[in-house]
């Protein structure tokens, strides 16, 4: 028997956007009834009286103005329209997001008109009364946020549709016919929107690029970058102009600079890097204190302000690291080879050079352009060995990058020691001042020659990380220090106090596991988040708990306006230390030697522009990188189809419950509908799932076995079934 669809009921129709959109449109035409009718294609008497009823509302509220008889024009100035962005949800509804509203805008699907996710628009607010949320619609499309759009083409006769994988995408996108290009039906492409016309369901476009066959490893890569706009290579002429660089080490140009290649120098990277940033120098003064020099690729020598290879650089912004190759910010012949610290070469650098007390205290302080010499390039994990063993000479062949077990240098054991130690002091002084400490577990995968995951393991923060990390931030804290003690436009690397909604939000999530946040001051808040990342280290809700902590934080960026570092709890902070993946760091150095050179302060709007595009750039380049671990995980679930995982719940909603698989943080939705134990619903109150026969609850952190039941790689998502809970 068929089922009886329920009609919705009808309500009475309110116009006023519409009349306002339309007179909004025509500002210098008045309108009568007659008019906006035809507009809206309403020809009917209960519409038309309608409309005639809501043109004399808007007037008494003083929105519109009867200029004569029956004829409206729109106020010049409405307080009810507002510029702001569109915060698509997956839903094909969006909220309206502007700084002159405490809560975002509503806005409903029929209300978007043609405006897509990000986009820059101008709404009209109503429903403004007090206990009812804002609604609105749009007005118009200022700015579009992005045009281009990747998708799978649907071929028909003389057209095609291009749909995305994108939640956020509420629309496909139609190609003409001489538009479709070498397009093949089924095939993952990239398409610019060229146009919108009023009466039609989709925007028009046209395919710039076949990626290839959905599923396959590269298709999929390059879908990643196209879809936020990241290039895949370099422009033949920018590889050009950079492997015609001078990249010999010149006497003349030594001569100009600090000669540290008789100080013993180092570098400690991860074993399968190829840019190697920077380098330490450790020397024992007479005095008992410590010369430590933190030597950094002088990346601005090469790269020269108005050339091709400094435009690319710029609009790149930043190195791109996907989990199967990085996509650099410069050509491999400056990146891999000339700017980087490569052990037993000479290099040019630009550095930082301290006298550091036996207690951690900078005595003084040298910014300058230098050349060094690299003794030994060390791996992490060979560096801890010498730290962990407490000077054991001898690097076992299961940690030499090398393939074979060797002897370290006395000397650079002394040094590694020392360093350690001082990493140490300068790292507890950190946190005594309120410094947030997030050493979460990262997701790395082995991968075959063809690149496909044949393990996934997880990368951990030990001593030798801290080691770098700390005199990097050093480095990065002195040098914002020196410039803006001396109040000259900068670039700093800013960080603000975290978002309190967010904070009290991850309060009622974690105190179903017992921890709490304590909020009396900013200093508090720090130290027992501090507190709650140690106490949750090992658990099974750990994962859960970091990324709720990182999100409630706010996000760092570039910016002349200098508020500090409050995750760092630093007063100032720059990026001084990987000019080869960061351009900021270029701007930064740049900067630092025009002001050592006696330089006035530059124009700060300028500037301001330029962080304001790196910072954006390093969104892109993160989602990108979130993406393609999301997909490489997909991908490696899809070869253990048949295995079942014990997984935690990190998140419940109404239609189901998420789950992160314990030994490989992959993480898939299983269905309310699909768990036969009982019959479940969602109860918001206790962020749970509860049975209605049994009473028992599904809630976060709770343990329970789930198989793979669907991995898609197009969405980069994952399905699993229940099996049952950990008992």
């Amino acid at each position: 028997m068929s089922k009886k669809i329920r009609k919705p009921i009808k309500k009475e129709k309110d116009f006023s956007g519409k009349i306002l959109k339309i007179l909004s449109q025509n500002a210098n035409k008045p309108f009568n009834y007659k008019q906006i009718g035809a507009k809206l294609e309403l020809d009917d008497t209960k519409s038309r009286n309608q409309i005639i009823k809501d043109l004399k509302i808007l007037a008494a509220q003083k929105k519109i103005i009867e200029t004569e008889p029956g004829k409206y024009l729109v106020k010049a100035i409405s307080q009810d329209y507002y510029e702001g962005t569109i915060d698509m949800t997956s839903r094909k509804t969006a909220y309206f997001i502007c700084d002159e509203f405490e809560e975002d805008v509503f806005i409903p699907t029929n209300n978007l008109n043609r405006a897509l996710d990000k986009d820059k628009v101008k709404v009209y607010v109503y429903n403004r009364r007090k206990g009812k949320r804002p609604e609105g619609e749009v007005i118009e499309v200022l700015e579009r946020d992005k045009t281009e759009f990747v998708g799978v083409i649907d071929m028909q006769p003389n057209f095609a549709f291009v749909s995305t994988a994108n939640p956020k995408m509420y629309t496909d996108i139609f190609i003409p016919k001489d538009k479709i290009g070498e397009a093949e039906n089924g095939d993952v492409v990239l398409v610019k929107i060229e146009d919108w016309p009023k009466r039609a369901d989709s925007p028009f476009g046209s395919v710039i690029r076949v990626l290839g066959k959905p599923g396959e490893h590269n298709t999929e890569i390059h879908a990643i970058l196209a879809e936020y706009g990241l290039p895949a290579d370099f422009p033949v002429e920018v590889e050009v102009f950079a492997q015609k660089l001078d990249t010999s080490i010149q006497e003349s140009e030594i001569a100009k600079r600090r000669d540290m290649r008789d100080t013993l120098t180092f570098t400690i990277d991860p074993k399968d890097a190829k840019d190697f940033d920077d380098a330490l120098s450790f020397k024992k003064l007479e005095n008992g204190n410590f010369e430590i020099g933190i030597h950094i690729a002088d990346v601005s020598y090469y790269l020269e302000e108005g050339t091709i290879l400094d435009d690319e650089a710029y609009q790149r912004a930043t190195s791109v690291y996907l989990v199967d190759r990085v996509v650099p910010m410069l050509p491999e012949v400056l990146s891999n080879f000339a700017c980087s610290l490569r052990p037993n070469e000479e290099k040019y650098t630009f550095s930082a050079i301290f006298e550091v007390s036996p207690t951690a205290q900078v005595i003084s302080q040298w910014f300058g352009r230098t050349v060094i010499y690299s003794d030994q390039r060390f791996a992490y994990e060979e560096a801890q060995h010498i730290i962990e063993t407490k000077g054991n000479n001898t690097i076992p062949i299961d940690v030499s990058i090398t393939g074979e077990s060797y002897v370290v240098s006395d000397e650079i054991v002394e040094a590694t020691l020392k360093l350690d130690e001082l990493a140490k002091i300068l790292r507890k002084k950190r946190m005594q001042q309120g410094a947030i400490s997030f050493d979460k577990v990262e997701v790395k995968f082995n991968l075959n020659e063809e690149g496909e995951p044949e393990g996934v393991y997880f990368k951990i923060s030990k001593d030798a990380n801290h080691l770098i990390e700390e005199f990097m931030l050093l480095a990065n804290r002195k040098v914002a220090e020196y410039i803006g003690k001396q109040k000259k436009t900068f670039v700093y690397r800013i960080h603000d106090e975290p978002n309190e909604d967010k904070l009290i939000a991850m309060q009622t999530v974690i105190a179903k596991f017992g921890y709490k946040i304590d909020f009396r001051t900013k200093g508090d808040i720090a130290k027992s988040i501090n507190a709650l990342m140690e106490e949750v280290n090992g658990k099974k809700e750990q994962n859960l708990i970091d990324t709720l902590a990182i999100r409630s934080m706010s996000k760092a960026k570039y910016s002349t306006d200098n508020i500090g570092h409050y995750g760092l709890a630093f007063d100032y902070y720059s990026h001084f230390t990987s000019p080869i993946r960061r351009y900021p760091d270029v701007m930064v150095h740049r900067l630092l030697q025009y002001y050592l050179d006696g330089g006035a302060s530059v124009d700060e709007e300028a500037y301001e522009t330029k962080c304001l595009h790196c910072s954006n750039m390093e969104n892109l380049a993160t989602n990108a990188e979130r993406d393609s671990i999301k997909y490489m995980q997909v991908k490696y679930m899809q070869d253990h189809q048949e295995e079942e995982f014990l997984g935690v719940i990190s998140g419940v909603t109404e239609w189901g419950i998420y789950v992160e698989i314990v030994s490989n943080k992959c993480e898939g939705m299983v269905r309310i509908r699909e768990i036969k134990e009982d019959y479940y619903t969602f109860d918001e109150r206790q962020y749970a799932l509860v049975g209605a026969t049994s009473n028992r609850l599904l809630q976060l952190g709770d343990e329970i076995y789930v198989k793979v039941k669907n991995a898609d790689l197009v969405k980069k998502q994952l399905d699993f079934h229940f099996l049952r809970r950990a008992e």
